[in-house]
């Protein structure tokens, strides 16, 4: 699968930290079943991996990927676990190294124009905006549109139910990441009902567009 493949299959991106990996797979379930089969499970906590590893095992319409990934050992290990595509807040040339040829989607994160055209330059067209409303946000977004046609991003960072649709409309932002999906109090609460909800409302954010590079229709 295609960097731009996996952005098209959900307008939104979950992005979840998880603390307990016991409730990883009843989560991805309530958050597939609501239209958001791309997960992005964050390297922040030491239970993210053992997360990673039983989605990817027990919820096979899930697509499971590892967030904040800052370092190539990070990326093996994440990959070995059974990520199936991979998110980091920035791009290093030893990262850029390990994930530039490899099997799997992968998301460098840019915060300037000169990131995103040296991201460019090394082969990615795909790229995540963070942190997307500190640095600007949806008017950044539609300024570096004419000069960097080509690249479709999936802004994190500030993003909510509140602007998601805003980003959404924009003509390079293919989808969208956001924590608002799995409030720790739910997650704590087992709620999963509740997450399905919040999911559903999520997937339903945007139809999809015909003619637009990237984005599917």
């Amino acid at each position: 699968m295609k960097a731009l493949e996996l952005l098209a299959l959900a307008p939104v991106m979950p992005v979840i930290v998880v603390h307990d990996a016991d409730g990883a797979v009843e989560l991805a379930r309530a958050l597939v079943d609501g239209g958001l089969p791309v997960l992005e499970v964050t390297l922040r906590t030491a239970a993210a991996f053992d997360a990673i590893r039983a989605i990817a095992q027990a919820v096979p319409d899930a697509v499971v990927g590892a967030g904040t990934v800052t370092d190539a050992a990070q990326w093996q290990r994440a990959v070995d676990c059974g990520a199936r595509f991979g998110v980091s807040p920035g791009l290093t040339p030893a990262l850029c190294q390990a994930v530039r040829n490899g099997p799997w989607p992968f998301l460098p994160g840019v915060a300037t124009a000169s990131e995103a055209m040296q991201a460019a330059e090394q082969g990615f067209e795909a790229l995540k905006l963070f942190p997307a409303e500190a640095v600007g946000g949806r008017a950044l977004l539609r300024a570096w549109h004419g000069p960097l046609p080509q690249l479709r991003f999936c802004p994190t960072g500030g993003v909510s139910p509140d602007n998601a649709a805003d980003y959404l409309a924009l003509p390079n932002v293919a989808c969208v990441g956001g924590s608002w999906l799995t409030p720790p109090a739910l997650v704590q609460a087992r709620d999963w009902d509740r997450v399905r909800e919040l999911a559903l409302q999520a997937s339903a954010l945007r139809p999809r567009r015909s003619g637009d590079a990237g984005v599917a229709a």
